[in-house]
């Protein structure tokens, strides 16, 4: 019966991947990703947790547990479990390596500043992470559209953008084997910068923040592109800036599905939850 669980478990896993774009009717683009993006690892996790707290000892509803079952359950939690600490280890060594970089204020900011002539900004750490800007950024901006990618950098802190894709960053570590993952990860890295963008279109003019994307684009094409930081990052231009680059700056000025960045449906989520109803079942 729990290998029977954990075989549904995949079929809806495998389901929802392949079927969100069809079933999501009323929800944005921003909820259609993130609930297909984040149910099916949820859901396998659920799903090794209460088959391993059931055990391999007893019977379901009739049927006998299977110690092959059990142990795929454990191997599953013990990888998860891995990759939780390797992006952990990884966040960590970008903290204290932006700690060594010097710091001063911008625009009463504080900010670490990056010895590199590529345009770059990021928001690094967790909770409340620390802004950092390249030399690059400054000498290529004046103060008029760097004052908009701070805007843009102070958005992430208001989303706490580090925070919850550290978590998503784990999940998609744990599901890269499951179809759609890199898909659905880099649309929500999309959405995350349109976000940021709308927010920062609050304080200072979109069409500021569109040029500032633009000629951001044009330098970095000029010079070579440099390793990312980490996984504890939200950067102004952290994902395929030239590639991307119209959908930003058409979301900047045009109404449309990007506009909807409510909250996640926490009712899908739940659902996730369902194999922990099992567990009273077994004996």
């Amino acid at each position: 019966m729990h290998l029977m669980m954990i075989v549904v478990a995949l079929a809806v896993a495998f389901g929802i991947r392949f079927l969100y774009s069809v079933c999501s009717y009323g929800m944005s683009c921003w909820q259609r990703s993130l609930i297909a993006f984040l149910a099916p690892p949820l859901l396998l996790l659920m799903t090794a947790i209460a088959v391993i707290s059931m055990g391999y000892h007893g019977e379901m509803l009739g049927f006998p547990a299977s110690r092959f079952s059990y142990l795929l359950a454990v191997c599953f939690l013990i990888f998860s479990f891995i990759r939780g600490l390797e992006i952990t280890y990884q966040g960590w060594l970008s903290t204290q390596k932006v700690k060594g970089y010097p710091r001063k204020n911008i625009y009463n900011i504080p900010t670490r500043i990056l010895e590199t002539n590529l345009p770059y900004s990021a928001q690094v750490g967790f909770w409340n992470p620390e802004l950092i800007v390249s030399n690059g950024i400054l000498n290529t901006l004046d103060e008029e559209h760097l004052k908009a990618v701070i805007a843009h950098e102070q958005a992430h802190i208001y989303y706490h953008d580090t925070f919850w894709f550290f978590w998503l960053g784990w999940l998609r570590r744990i599901s890269f084997w499951l179809p759609k993952t890199e898909e659905l990860w880099r649309s929500l890295l999309l959405l995350r910068e349109i976000r940021a963008d709308q927010k920062a279109s609050q304080k200072v003019d979109p069409l500021t923040l569109a040029e500032c994307l633009l000629i951001i684009a044009q330098e970095i094409n000029r010079i070579a592109t440099a390793n990312p930081l980490g996984v504890l990052e939200a950067g102004f231009h952290g994902i395929d800036l030239d590639n991307r680059l119209e959908e930003r700056i058409n979301a900047l000025f045009n109404e449309s599905d990007y506009i909807n960045f409510e909250g996640i449906n926490w009712y899908c989520v739940i659902i996730t939850l369902l194999p922990l109803i099992s567990i009273p079942f077994h004996r």
